[in-house]
Formats: C-alpha cells, structure tokens, sequence
C-alpha cells in the first residue's frame, strides 16, 4: 500500500520552497530529480510550474514580526504564558490546527524556538502561547516583559502529523488524549474537533503540573473531562488502557488524537494493535528537533527503513508512518 504523503507547505504562497532548487521537493518527481511528472500528492497548484514562472527559484520565506507583549505569566516554576498582538492576516494564518511559530532568543536566528499555539484570537489579533523552560534558548524567554517585545518567525503549520486524519472527523465520538505540555498545542485541535460537530472525549493527564492550566480555553466548547494518569515510567497505565479500550470496543470511537511526548504516541499505536484496532485512525503531536523549519537544516531529518529520509518540519503523514519502521540507532 502507497504511503500517504503530503507537504505541509504545498500550493502555499510559500511554495516551492528551497527544497526545489536542490532537486529534493517532497512531492513534485521533477524536482526531486525525475524526468517526468508522478507527484505524490496534488494540491490544485502544479509546484514544478510555479517553480518555471518564478524564474526556477524559491519563493519568499516566512517573515520576521515585532510584536507587542500584553501579558506575562509565569504559572509555574517551569510554565510560561505570553499573549501578544500580531497582525490580522497573521493571526487568521495562524488560527489552523498545527500552527507555531519560532520565537526569537537572541540576535543569533539560530536559537529561535519552535512553539505551537495555544490560542487565537482572530478579533483582536491576539495570540497565546504556553513554554515550557527546559534549556538555554526557552530560559531566554524569561526575560520577555509584559508590554516589551517579542520577535518571532511565523506562520507554520505542521506542528501535528495525521491533519488530513483531524479534517476528515465530522457528526463522530472522537477521542483526545494529553498529558502535560502537550495540553497547550492540543487547544486548536479540540476547536477545531468541535466546529465540526464532534463528540469529544478528553483523557487528560495534567503531571507533571499543579493545574489543568488550559481549561479557561476550552471554556466554549463541550466536550467529556476524564483526568487519569495515562503513562507511567514509560508505559500505558492499566487505567489508560481501560479507557481507550472502551471507547473503541463500546462507544464506536475510530479517531484517537495524541498530545504528548512521542513515547506516549509509540505507546498506544502499539497498544491499539494489540486490542486489533489499526484501523483507528490517528493525528498527534510533531515533536520533532526543528531549527529552521524548511526542510534545510536537517535537524529535523530522521531515517526509515529502506535508507529512507523524511524532513519532519514539512512532511505530512500519518502517525503510524512516522513511528513503524522509524531507525532509532
């Protein structure tokens, strides 16, 4: 069976990118070096055409905003929230399942940091965004003041493998499961779950945090809290287990999104085939080590089966694609 693949950026004023000036499109056969045309995927908009009429080179990349900080907080020792204002047409932009941005660190680009969105508010142009402080680049944020600056790079959009899975749920009982930092990029998701008219079914592990800090933002939609400890030293919980097993087996639920750690996603997709559930179809979150997020740095490069190299800050696909067949050495 053909593996489906996408690029995130294709048939978007940001296509082609740099990848085609060096013979490796994801998608387009020409420019990835064939003679003739066998695209992975069509998107409306031929990229090898666009990339003639733009004088065979890339087109323009994301741009750089200056935008003002209206709020501050630091919610735990380890927890930052900012909310800052940001052009209107960047906020809509920004308003898709799978939004980040890279926030600015210091003058060296190279230590911008990928962070998804929590929250957009379209009407005001306001966005939300919850870091957690981990190392050299996020402890620089620390330092942001409430009506200063921040810089940050955007828009960007494959911040969640399996979108095509997320687009495709409608009038279902859907399935969400989080656990700590993951709350925060899975707001957009259940949004956009529930303007689809979906029943949705959160298991929501708050640890390693105090509080369920994200639940003001999930205020005007409905959906069913369960709060369970869901992974524990690096497995399921025989609770977690429980639960999934009887939203699938009982309550019809074909659609599960992971907003966790990647263990967490390795976890159920290999629980899921042992209860015989592969055909539960999945999205969650690209955890991926990004640094420039258009497929040029490698940073986030990783290696299949077969000598294969997928470029995970651009490659769409489906969960499973992404962890069966993965080299991890």
């Amino acid at each position: 069976m053909r593996e489906y693949i996408d690029c995130i950026d294709a048939g978007t004023e940001f296509c082609p990118c740099h990848l085609a000036e060096s013979n490796e499109c994801i998608l387009c056969s020409q420019l990835h070096g064939s003679k003739f045309c066998d695209c992975l995927n069509w998107n409306g908009v031929c990229i090898y055409h666009e990339f003639i009429n733009n004088n065979s080179k890339a087109k323009k990349g994301r741009d750089t905003y200056t935008c003002k900080v209206i709020k501050k907080e630091l919610l735990e020792e380890n927890l930052l929230l900012i909310k800052f204002l940001v052009p209107h047409k960047l906020a809509v932009d920004l308003s898709k399942a799978g939004s980040y941005v890279f926030v600015r660190t210091n003058e060296n680009i190279y230590f911008d940091v990928p962070i998804s969105i929590l929250e957009v508010d379209i009407e005001r142009d306001i966005i939300a965004i919850i870091i957690e402080i981990r190392g050299i680049k996020t402890k620089k944020l620390l330092e942001i003041e409430e009506n200063g600056d921040i810089t940050i790079r955007a828009p960007y959009w494959n911040g969640v493998f399996g979108i095509r899975n997320i687009n495709k749920q409608f009038n279902n009982n859907v399935l969400v499961i989080a656990k700590g930092i993951g709350m925060a990029p899975m707001v957009p998701i259940i949004r956009k779950l529930f303007l689809n008219k979906n029943t949705i079914n959160l298991i929501l592990d708050k640890a390693p945090y105090k509080e369920n800090y994200i639940k003001e933002y999930l205020k005007e939609y409905d959906y069913n809290l369960i709060e369970e400890v869901v992974l524990v030293q690096g497995e399921l919980t025989e609770e977690a287990k429980a639960l999934i097993k009887k939203f699938i087996k009982n309550e019809g639920v074909k659609y599960i999104h992971i907003a966790g750690a990647d263990i967490l996603t390795v976890k159920i997709i290999e629980y899921l085939d042992e209860i015989g559930a592969k055909d539960v179809s999945l999205s969650c979150c690209n955890n991926s080590k990004m640094c420039c997020g258009e497929g040029i740095c490698g940073s986030c490069t990783v290696r299949f089966a077969g000598r294969r190299v997928k470029r995970l800050c651009k490659l769409q696909t489906d969960p499973r694609n992404v962890f069966e067949g993965r080299r991890l050495i």
